[in-house]
This record gives structure tokens, C-alpha cells and sequence, in this order.
């Protein structure tokens, strides 16, 4: 796949988001994008995809099946989850057997009755990620893929992804997480300023992760007070984030 002179903007009289970009990418590329906040990460990711399309140049050789997950699923959509991503499966022309297999592997079958507006941020975030996935795209998108997942997931998604390039198939990253900062072979662009670069394999300025990846998170105790009806629904939603929960009753007054 290969971008030619791209360059965007979302208006006629807007600044250029993106200027002369031109970028080659390989069957079984991995490649991260990086990059301050507001630089245009996620304006590349959609060009790449094919939901947006350039002012100037062109984007050749795309791949034909294109699996995209947002930084932020749309939740907001009248469905349950097994009915979401069967019509995904119907559109894309994919067995909706396959979606048992992504959601088994995910750990989400319980979630397949719950209505999109119900899910953690997590919860729907696996929902991008299995619609990305059933078709077994040949260019892979994620936009932050990494945040809010619980830890089980987050482990599971770079195997995933190594699967996907594996295959042949091109898989491109922005993540603040550095969920991918091990993976071998790993290619970096820096977006900065309407351009992107190469960057060493070992550093992008501005966005290295707060904390050592190698070390534990540090950790702070959240004290939560809840209506006992509600608590255990919440209590799942905050492990499904991958946070440690504690549940104890306090009698009433």
C-alpha cells in the first residue's frame, strides 16, 4: 500500500492537517503511529481506512478487506451486541460463526445480550475490536485499541496482531498505551506538525508512556458508594476495565 503526495484538510479555508505525506507499507507490516495529541493521528488512521479521502494525492494498493476500530465505538445504537455484530457479519459478507470464535476468545459471550448504550467503555471497545476482526481484514486499523481493556485482553491483543501480519495482512497502530513497545519488527511514524517520519524502533519523542513499561502501575484505592442493586453490575463494568474490586455491605442506617 502507498501514499503518494497526501495531503489533507477538513475545509476549503481550514490549516492542512496533513502535508505531502508519502508512505509505503508491506504485507505483514506492523506500524505504529505516534505523535503529541492533536496532530493528526487519528485524521491518518481514517485516511488509511478509507473513511476519509484525500484533498491531494492518492493512496494506492489498499488492501481490499479493511477492519477499522475507533478510538471511540459508537455505542449509542439501538442494538444488543450479538445483533450489532451480526449485521456487521451480514454487511461484510463474513460466517456469523466466526463471530463466536472472536467473542470467545475476547471474553465477552457474556456480554452478547447487552444493549450497545449499557457497555463500559471497555465492553464496547471489545465490540470494535470483534468487528474489526470477523473479516479478517487484510489492512487492520485500531485507534487506541489498548485502552480501557482488561488485562487478560491486553495480553491477547498483541498475539492477535501477530496473527494479522503473519497472514500477510498490514495492521497499523496510534496507541498511548505502549501495548505493542515488545513487538518484534515493530515500525514507528512520528506525526508532528502536518508530516510524518520514520522513528527509531526505540523512541518517539512526546509520546512515551508516563511509567516504565517493565514496572507495576502504581496503584490508588477509590472508596465508591453505591446502591446495593447497582453494585454488582458496576463491580463487573470496573473488572471488565481490568481494575481489582473489592465489594463489602454496610448496614443500613
Amino acid at each position: 500500500m502507498r501514499l503518494s503526495n497526501l495531503s489533507f484538510r477538513y475545509g476549503r479555508r481550514d490549516p492542512w492537517v496533513l502535508s505531502g505525506v508519502g508512505l509505503a507499507f508491506d504485507p505483514g507490516d506492523v506500524v505504529e503511529v505516534v505523535g503529541p495529541n492533536g496532530t493528526g493521528k487519528s485524521t491518518l488512521l481514517r485516511l488509511l481506512a478509507g473513511l476519509l479521502r484525500p484533498v491531494k494525492g492518492a493512496i494506492e494498493e489498499r488492501p481490499g478487506t479493511v477492519g477499522y476500530a475507533p478510538e471511540r465505538f459508537p455505542a449509542d445504537q439501538p442494538f444488543t451486541v450479538a445483533a450489532y455484530l451480526r449485521h456487521m457479519a451480514d454487511i461484510r459478507r463474513v460466517n456469523p460463526a466466526r463471530i463466536g470464535e472472536w467473542t470467545e476468545r475476547l471474553g465477552m459471550d457474556h456480554l452478547l445480550g447487552r444493549r450497545l448504550p449499557e457497555l463500559s467503555k471497555g465492553s464496547a471497545h471489545k465490540v470494535g475490536l470483534v468487528q474489526a476482526l470477523v473479516c479478517e481484514p487484510g489492512l487492520l486499523i485500531l485507534d487506541e485499541p489498548f485502552a480501557g481493556l482488561d488485562a487478560a485482553t491486553r495480553a491477547e491483543l498483541p498475539r492477535i496482531i501477530g496473527e494479522v501480519s503473519a497472514r500477510g495482512g498490514i495492521v497499523v497502530v496510534s496507541d498511548h498505551q505502549g501495548g505493542l513497545r515488545a513487538f518484534p519488527a515493530l515500525r514507528r511514524h512520528e506525526v508532528r506538525d502536518g508530516t510524518v517520519r520514520d522513528l527509531p524502533a526505540e523512541a518517539a519523542a512526546g509520546d512515551a508512556p508516563a511509567h516504565d513499561a517493565g514496572a507495576p502501575m502504581p496503584m490508588t484505592v477509590l472508596e465508591v458508594a453505591v446502591a446495593a442493586p447497582k453494585a454488582a453490575e458496576l463491580a463487573d463494568r470496573l473488572r471488565a476495565e481490568g481494575h481489582a474490586v473489592r465489594v463489602t455491605r454496610e448496614a443500613a442506617r
